[in-house]
């Protein structure tokens, strides 16, 4: 014991020393090492600790110097062991200093540990991660520090598992691209003894990669490498059912159809409860249907897929089925419109549905749906008239995207003095979207979301929204999740899709057209009606044509269809009908451009030409302009633009009736199959509405073969651009302000009455 020193005194100064390094007063914490030294020099954690205080004032050689003082005239066992504790009190500090978001100190101290340790592979992931919080980190790190050699090594080395998953969650978080984080992914399945928490991150970076950064090929690799966990080990279920659906959508988005198609039938096949299989089959629809000639198959499988879905509902969800499960379900209704023209029973089929999703996440997130809505009931009793409307829109589509396109008059035209707008961006991109950042721009507040339901209700709740517009319906599952949570009080769906179905929506925005009077009958949503249409828009941005006649080996005195649509909205029944129109109509020639298998559809267009007597020569092609006011300007082509059916266009008759081209539209009874009846009427335009198959042939022969009336309705549409409620977008706002203020005024009635 050292008598300059009592043991209370002794005590002292190291608190104080500790105090001072808390305090960021390095210089007095080195002094009292100093003196430390000089009182005990053989005591080795003194130059340990001084030479961390030397380091965090920058003096880094002393600070070597100090540590190999320490270490001096030492037999090797004994500095071995020295150099253990001296990492240990440099660990501790970076710890500490990381803790507390003092990043750079942390990383500084790391790097000395890796100098002094080079093989300590958690270190080198601390380091990593750090450079991460730093955003220093190029992706180059993991190969030039070894991390990526050490953890393929053979036998497998010891690593903090929980340590290189959180690494592996930033790397893939903040280098997605990168091929060393694919890599990284790699060598870390042999590390895996939580297979859960290995599957959800990296199908969560999958996902985000596939979806948001769209680069599906590089979520398909992640997925692959998931594939690989031990299925014996750890279950089928597990390891596929979690995977199989996000692969086949990647494969389909890529346009692989046929692989896309057989992983989900693969997912199917393993499925074994019925919510498993609706979601299966679903996939297995959206790749036949996606790829556009194989609508015989589609039959047997749309077949199946209803049978499932109505012994699904028959009874509740348990609680203990994974919410990632139910929130699949709300899109497994999403092709019966393209399929058929039922309005009723597809309406029933996907109320149902909805209903069963909606109760299970309410009950889910019990405590969070009772406080929203003892919220919305207290906030009601302390409303004043006149106050100014908090209107949020929550969207994954307000980018390069049919509602994004459409959306944007709304956003511009807002009575900002009326109205405050929020804007809530699910999956927002994170690359360049000129479209996504003006929508940004536009509104009061924008939250720029990833896919957690509850994050994004939780939002919008604390944000008092008083009604809030979901734009997405069930084209997005996470959409539909926020608004069954019921986060604010009036909730509305508009634009995009049908309505979604849920008790939990109170308004569905239409107008006098698109739905039939009887609509309300097989609706859950109070539909809500606007004066004229449930959609305006200002006109649309034209480029340069980029096709012509004498390119595609048409005549120039030819009449030329076109049909520009989604694959999945090529009904056979349709097609069928406008191959009887080009039989009747000389020198005609059709154009068809839309997404799909290409050689599928041209097989599935021949085929159908022939068995109509139609040759293959008066078809043409086209593929898909790389930009959207190309696309609208080669429209020009076109003498007559023939519509689909039972899902009619809704942006494509837009542009067709902007461009002034006749069209041939078949109306029904579903909101799909009335988009282009409801645009027809408000500008003006008539002839070419078809009530019937019959018509529809009519009318799509009479405009080929009467050049007069086309010109006559092509001067139409020309005049309707300074008159039509349609191209009026500043009227159209002023509506749907006006709906706002009529739902929220009975909202406050109901609270008084």
């Amino acid at each position: 014991m050292n008598t300059e020193y009592p043991p209370t005194e002794y005590s002292y100064w190291q608190q104080q020393a500790h105090q001072y390094l808390l305090q960021g007063d390095f210089y007095k914490a080195a002094n009292l090492y100093e003196k430390a030294i000089q009182a005990e020099p053989d005591t080795k954690s003194h130059y340990w600790h001084l030479g961390l205080m030397l380091l965090l004032q920058e003096e880094e050689t002393e600070a070597q110097t100090t540590w190999l003082l320490g270490m001096a005239e030492g037999e090797p066992e004994q500095v071995d062991l020295w150099t253990v504790e001296l990492i240990k009190v440099l660990q501790t500090e970076a710890e500490r200093r990381g803790e507390i978001g003092d990043y750079l100190p942390a990383w500084a101290i790391r790097q000395h540990i890796r100098e002094i340790n080079p093989a300590d592979i958690n270190n080198l992931l601390h380091l990593i991660g750090l450079s991460i919080l730093l955003e220093t980190y190029t992706g180059e790190e993991l190969t030039d520090l070894g991390v990526i050699e050490m953890l393929g090594s053979e036998p497998p080395i010891e690593v903090d598992f929980d340590l290189l998953m959180q690494l592996l969650k930033n790397v893939l978080a903040y280098a997605p691209l990168q091929p060393s984080s694919l890599e990284l992914a790699e060598t870390c399945i042999k590390y895996v003894h939580d297979p859960l928490v290995f599957l959800e991150l990296v199908i969560a970076a999958a996902v985000e990669i596939g979806y948001i950064l769209r680069v599906p090929q590089i979520g398909i690799s992640l997925l692959e490498v998931c594939r690989r966990l031990d299925v014996e080990k750890y279950g089928k279920t597990l390891n596929q059912l979690a995977i199989l659906p996000h692969l086949a959508s990647f494969h389909q988005n890529l346009g692989q159809y046929d692989e896309g198609i057989k992983i989900a039938k693969l997912c199917y096949s393993l499925s074994e409860d019925l919510a498993d299989k609706a979601f299966a089959n679903h996939k297995v629809l959206r790749g036949l249907m996606s790829a556009g000639g194989y609508w015989e198959e589609v039959d047997s499988f749309m077949e199946e897929h209803e049978s499932v879905l109505e012994l699904l509902v028959k009874e509740p969800l348990p609680l203990a089925t994974h919410p990632a499960k139910v929130q699949n379900l709300f899109s497994s209704t999403f092709f019966f419109p393209y399929f058929e023209d039922r309005a009723d029973n597809n309406r029933r089929i996907h109320n149902q549905v909805a209903q069963l999703c909606q109760v299970y996440i309410q009950n889910k997130e019990k405590e969070q749906v009772e406080r929203y809505r003892d919220g919305h009931l207290s906030r009601k009793s302390q409303e004043v008239a006149g106050k100014r409307l908090k209107i949020g829109y929550i969207s994954h589509c307000l980018l390069r995207h049919s509602v994004g396109w459409l959306a944007r008059w709304l956003f511009q035209c807002h009575d900002r003095e009326q109205f405050e707008i929020y804007g809530y961006f699910v999956g927002y991109r994170k690359t360049s979207e000129p479209l996504q950042e003006w929508y940004v721009e536009k509104v009061d507040k924008a939250y720029k979301a990833g896919f957690s339901y509850q994050e994004i209700a939780e939002q919008i709740y604390q944000d008092e929204i008083d009604i809030l517009i979901d734009l997405d319906s069930i084209t997005l599952d996470v959409t539909c999740a926020v608004m069954a949570l019921k986060p604010a009080p009036i909730q509305v769906t508009w634009l995009g899709w049908d309505a979604s179905g849920m008790p939990a929506i109170d308004y569905f925005l239409a107008d006098p057209y698109v739905l039939p009077e009887s609509a309300q009958d097989y609706y859950n949503e109070k539909i809500w009606r606007l004066p004229d249409t449930y959609i305006a828009v200002g006109g649309f941005e034209l480029g340069l044509p980029t096709l012509r006649r004498d390119q595609l080996d048409i005549p120039i005195d030819a009449v030329v269809y076109l049909s520009s649509q989604k694959s999945y909205k090529r009904h056979p029944r349709t097609v069928r009908l406008q191959m009887k129109i080009l039989k009747e109509v000389p020198n005609s020639y059709f154009l068809i451009k839309g997404s799909g298998d290409e050689e599928s559809i041209k097989n599935f267009f021949n085929q159908l030409a022939e068995e109509e007597g139609v040759g293959r020569d008066r078809l043409r092609f086209l593929p898909e302009a790389s930009q959207e006011h190309v696309h609208r300007a080669n429209l020009d082509v076109a003498d007559v633009v023939l519509d689909t059916y039972p899902y009619n266009g809704a942006t494509t008759t837009l542009e067709t009736l902007w461009m002034c081209i006749p069209l041939v539209t078949r109306v029904g009874q579903q909101f799909a199959a009335r988009n282009s009846y409801t645009m027809m009427m408000n500008v003006g335009v008539t002839e070419g509405i078809a009530w019937t198959d019959e018509e529809y042939v009519e009318w799509g022969i009479r405009l080929g073969k009467d050049a007069a009336l086309r010109q006559q309705i092509s001067w139409k549409l020309r005049q309707s651009r300074q008159t039509s409620p349609l191209w009026n977008a500043e009227k159209f706002t002023r509506e749907m302000e006006n709906a706002y203020e009529q739902m929220w005024q009975i909202y406050v009635d109901q609270s008084n009455s």
